[in-house]
């Protein structure tokens, strides 16, 4: 398998060590979301807040941290993230309100910028020249293996055991990675030593001024607003409509993580050979708002699909079989996530890759990724919230067609902005 060799450099595996502890820290809160907002009876618009609060700190930090990394050590900035998301875990377990449940999504936030930010933008930077589309397809790809794993194993710890055991274990696997970062990585990864050849306004104005930064950086706000309201809302719907285990939302989860993480890296090697990345951003992007259409569907599922029951005898016989029941709405839900993470693992190698290469121009590869994380937190801020309030005025299909209308129509503008700005077959650039 093609993916397979990025695992052969050591630095690489230390790097998708912290992959793993944060996207499986992000899935596992997830549904434990769920299960707060069923036990404290929140509204979808206060529901839209667990979103929003993660992602407005992360509006806040992510330029200046993005210059930060470029001017200083990278790898302190890995191990901080990973110290201070071991603190969430603390955090969460004393939760006894919603205001606790959005104080410390403002601080996970935090947390998984600095994981996120800093971990892309090293293996960007250390990834050969002629291998980045596989490396970052890899890395990604990671990352969706440990969302299903948190999926699956967390659900089942939320399910059987509680809150405070699910998040012990986050905890021992983000020490791991601290570990590994720490005994691995070499020291400043890709950092720069000098302030002035570094990301600052003048050179994120001179990004701006490009016209493919401009077109996916337009692209970004409106794919975020719309998949942000899926991510939130999805097992948040699963349980508070359909009554759905924290065990079986998890299994719901993981078959979209599964679809995405089976196919990430072969797609990000096939970008490396076949170019015309701007095309497998619009596919991928315009499958997921297909996929999130089909969500509200759910509520037909009945007149399809039986209820099924599933008998599990791990755990001791903990999980006992009239607890897993699959209503008809899950086969449904797993289908429309299953087509998100088909859509993903299309688009998400080929964006990355294009926002390094813009990067690299200008020796600002993170303040490149900044970029695009700012994009992507200003519709995560202002989508999840905004649905919610949509959601409690009319319905859930006017809610995720809402959703799903904002990422076909930023799809369609990417499509647009991208071929205007690029230069004619033959055409000598300056002309």
């Amino acid at each position: 398998m093609s993916s397979l060799r990025a695992f052969r450099d050591p630095e690489f595996l230390a790097l998708s060590g912290t992959a793993f502890a944060r996207a499986q820290s992000y899935s596992t809160i997830a549904i434990a979301l769920a299960l707060y907002a069923d036990a404290f009876g929140t509204t979808s618009s206060v529901e839209g807040l667990f979103g929003t609060a993660f992602a407005v700190v992360q509006l806040l930090i992510v330029l200046p941290l993005g210059r930060k990394i470029d001017t200083g050590n990278a790898k302190r900035w890995l191990l901080a993230g990973l110290v201070l998301n071991v603190a969430v875990f603390v955090g969460y377990a004393l939760i006894s309100s919603v205001a606790d449940v959005i104080l410390m999504r403002v601080v996970q936030g935090v947390g998984a910028s600095l994981l996120w930010i800093t971990g892309s933008t090293v293996v960007g930077e250390i990834a050969p020249d002629d291998g980045r589309g596989l490396w970052l397809g890899t890395y990604n790809q990671v990352g969706a293996f440990s969302s299903l794993f948190g999926d699956l194993v967390g659900g089942a710890m939320l399910a059987v055991y509680g809150f405070t055991e699910a998040y012990a274990l986050l905890a021992a696997v983000t020490v791991v990675a601290f570990a590994a970062v720490f005994l691995v990585l070499r020291d400043n990864p890709g950092g720069r030593t000098d302030p002035e050849e570094a990301t600052g306004t003048e050179t994120l104005r001179t990004l701006l001024g490009r016209g493919p930064v401009r077109a996916l950086v337009t692209f970004r706000l409106g794919l975020s607003f719309g998949k942000m309201c899926v991510i939130t809302f999805l097992p948040i719907y699963a349980r508070t409509a359909f009554g759905m285990n924290p065990f079986v939302v998890g299994g719901l989860l993981a078959g979209g993580k599964l679809t995405k993480a089976l196919t990430q890296g072969v797609v990000g090697d096939a970008t490396d050979r076949l170019g015309n990345k701007h095309l497998f951003v619009a596919v991928g992007a315009l499958l997921y708002a297909l996929g999130t259409v089909l969500i509200p569907l759910a509520e037909f599922a009945p007149a399809v699909f039986p209820t099924m029951r599933v008998s599990l005898p791990t755990f001791g016989g903990a999980i006992a079989a009239g607890s897993l029941l699959l209503p008809p709405a899950f086969f449904v839900l797993a289908g429309a996530y299953a087509v998100c993470g088909v859509a993903d693992s299309i688009r998400l190698p080929a964006s990355m890759a294009l926002f390094v290469e813009e990067g690299e121009a200008f020796d600002a590869v993170a303040g490149s990724m900044s970029l695009r994380s700012v994009a992507w937190k200003v519709g995560q801020v202002a989508g999840p919230v905004t649905v919610g309030v949509v959601w409690d005025a009319t319905s859930v299909g006017v809610a995720f067609g809402v959703a799903g209308a904002f990422i076909a129509a930023a799809t369609l503008v990417f499509l647009f902005l991208y071929q205007e700005s690029s230069p004619a077959p033959g055409a000598v650039p300056g002309d």
